[in-house]
């Protein structure tokens, strides 16, 4: 069995965003859980009619579909981690300049009033899942999504997405997901990156 997806690598070294996200977080995260993902996702798909699509393709044809739910879910979340991966970077945070910031500034009324409410949207999901900035029809938006569930499924552009599953944060943050959402804003977020994907015309990974 030749596997179609293989785990791609970290954008920066394992230990490039300590203090705020430790290399033993990131063991766990990218080499276990992300590695899972792609590894269970492999062995669903094989000699099935999705082995040959992308990994957009594939979620997009199995969202919504109980029956391959299982499908879903892994691709999703390869997705949603390589986007979030890259929706980080050494020495990121603080407010964006350029097009990304004009864009804020109008759907927000400010940088200060879109870090408070993608703050809130990150600490007060229930249970697991993401919070992202997308492009809704040039319009940006925050955007809430549960499990695996991603933006490219409801026809929004992710621009970047920072992850609120337990994982993602608790031997670094233990339950202060709040505190792991405002060092995310304030220190990690790559603007650049959201720059990129405004300026695309579809976001892949």
């Amino acid at each position: 069995m030749t596997d179609r997806f293989t785990l791609p690598d970290l954008p920066w070294a394992a230990d490039a965003l300590e203090p705020h996200i430790s290399a033993n977080t990131l063991g766990f995260h990218h080499g276990k859980h992300h590695a899972a993902y792609v590894k269970n996702l492999n062995g669903l798909i094989d000699g099935t009619d999705l082995k040959e699509l992308s990994l957009e393709e594939i979620m997009r044809k199995t969202s919504g579909d109980d029956a391959r739910k299982g499908v879903f879910n892994n691709a999703a979340q390869i997705w949603n981690h390589t986007f979030y991966w890259r929706s980080m970077k050494p020495g990121g945070g603080g407010a964006p300049t350029g097009a990304i910031a004009s864009k804020i500034d109008e759907a927000f009324g400010g940088y200060d009033a879109f870090k408070s409410a993608f703050h809130k949207a990150a600490a007060t999901l229930f249970g697991s899942g993401w919070a992202w900035l997308c492009d809704a029809g040039g319009k940006l938006e925050i955007v809430q999504t549960k499990d695996a569930d991603s933006p490219i499924c409801h026809g929004k552009k992710p621009l970047i997405t920072i992850d609120v599953w337990e994982h993602a944060y608790y031997l670094d943050y233990q339950n202060r997901r709040p505190d792991y959402a405002t060092t995310w804003l304030d220190s990690l977020v790559n603007w650049e990156y959201a720059q990129e994907n405004l300026e695309r015309a579809d976001v892949t990974v």
